[in-house]
């Protein structure tokens, strides 16, 4: 087995990121590895994300604000996601979100999410 090159790490600084706008006032920042994508999501109170799902696993953590998530087709639960709390969501799980306040999230995905890097992400641009 040979030993990754130190060449391949990459250093990044959000605020050297574009912000990508969004619907909205919604915006993002995006940091992709090979596997992972890291994301900072920006929402003002009363954007909301709409009903989507995914094969992605998703970790989303609330670093300012809150968000009201909608869990399953049905909306079958309900779960109130503030600063300092972590919502962990499995591949296919039918999803959607409102901001509470304005938030700052940060969301994790594995593997990395292809609509978000090719901008076919068309529910996150009506």
């Amino acid at each position: 087995m040979t030993t990754p090159s130190a060449d391949r790490v990459t250093h990044h600084r959000w605020e050297d990121i574009p912000a990508e706008p969004l619907k909205g006032t919604i915006s993002r920042r995006l940091i992709t590895g090979e596997r992972m994508m890291l994301a900072h999501v920006y929402f003002r109170k009363g954007d909301d994300v709409p009903r989507h799902a995914h094969e992605n696993e998703q970790i989303t953590y609330v670093l300012e604000g809150a968000l009201q998530f909608w869990l399953g087709a049905n909306d079958e639960r309900t779960v109130t996601v503030r600063a300092g709390e972590v919502l962990v969501i499995p591949s296919n799980v039918p999803h959607r979100a409102l901001a509470l306040a304005d938030t700052l999230d940060m969301d994790v995905f594995n593997p990395p999410r292809q609509d978000w890097l090719t901008g076919t992400d068309a529910y996150l641009r009506r």
